[in-house]
């Protein structure tokens, strides 16, 4: 892995700095030592590669072409998937804006929202992350829904068994965040994205995109061979430090989210990171896992003592995510 790694390394620019993640393998036999591992690295960076999670490459390498078909249909075709108030569906190029204070305009990217499947009959359909998703017509892209809903359920099975690990880290039960009101009815999210092939300019305030940290318990990203994907490990240095991951083929890249952050009371970090494009089309796949609607995100007992009282208050999944979407995406008025 060590020489895989290498490689990517020649493809980024000179002088720039490189984050060498460690990497939790979930075929390992050795729990304990995986559980040690991973508790190091959230502690340190809030990054690490995941291997041997059991997505194929050959699947994998489908999901991207699938995603490539989407994002090269034509413009009008793209608007009719628009993103919806469920957020389900296509996000044309600048509409987020993940670090507004030090952006020009918004994102260079254009994703696509993918999440819990939920027919407006259901219950919790009323609920603002639950419902259908937006799929694009069979006769314009054939085995697409398919290929998606695939992938995110193995995607979601990948994060129960990267929790089960980051439980036991915690001191917990090893099933404590996949218990029934925690991921139950999880608001996952898959989102594809494609960034133009664009240089970014920090300086200038153009982006792939902005500096943020995720929002929800981890994500994991699938990225293809061009680098772009940087991380800040101090947030409060100045000047601050950035550090490209180099993309590791048939690994997904894992990160804290600030709910994890909350709920172990700042022991792991949610860390910045950025996207800058180099003059080349790029590709990632994000699978944002986060609880139930309902779920109340407060800080572990294991995480907390007099010495160290809980640094958040209590808060609802639901009403922390709406208030980070509302922060970043544009107005939905603006494609209608």
């Amino acid at each position: 892995m060590a020489e895989i790694i290498k490689e990517k390394e020649s493809q980024i620019p000179e002088f720039a700095n490189v984050s060498l993640l460690n990497c939790i393998d979930l075929s390992s036999p050795d729990v304990q030592s995986s559980v040690s591992l991973l508790r190091q690295v959230c502690v340190d960076s809030g990054f690490f590669y995941v291997i041997n999670h059991g997505i194929g490459e050959e699947f994998m390498d489908e999901v991207f072409s699938q995603s490539k078909r989407f994002f090269n249909l034509p413009k009008e075709d793209k608007m009719k998937l628009v993103r919806n108030e469920k957020n389900r569906g296509y996000t044309p190029l600048f509409d987020q804006s993940l670090d507004p204070a030090n952006q020009i305009h918004g994102d260079y990217k254009e994703g696509y929202y993918i999440g819990l499947e939920v027919s407006e009959d259901q219950s919790d359909a009323q609920k603002p992350f639950y419902g259908p998703n937006r799929w694009p017509s069979e006769d314009i892209l054939p085995r697409w829904r398919e290929t998606m809903e695939k992938y995110y359920q193995g995607a979601l099975e990948v994060a129960r068994s990267v929790s089960r690990l980051i439980a036991l880290a915690l001191g917990l039960n090893i099933n404590f965040f996949c218990q029934p009101g925690i991921l139950g009815r999880s608001i996952a999210t898959l989102k594809l994205l494609h960034y133009e092939d664009q240089i970014s300019e920090p300086t200038n305030g153009i982006f792939g995109a902005g500096a943020h940290s995720d929002f929800g318990l981890i994500t994991l990203l699938a990225t293809d061979d061009n680098y772009g994907l940087q991380i800040c490990k101090d947030k409060d240095a100045k000047p601050q430090i950035w550090e490209y991951v180099p993309p590791l083929k048939g690994a997904f890249i894992v990160n804290i989210g600030d709910m994890l952050e909350r709920w172990s009371n700042c022991f792991f970090r949610s860390t910045l990171h950025r996207v800058l494009g180099n003059g080349q089309e790029r590709y990632s796949i994000a699978f944002f896992v986060e609880p139930n609607h309902d779920c109340v995100v407060e800080c572990l007992p294991t995480c907390q003592s007099e010495q160290n009282p809980p640094k958040f208050p209590p808060i609802r999944c639901e009403d922390y995510l709406l208030q980070r979407y509302k922060d970043t995406h544009a107005d939905l008025i603006t494609y209608k």
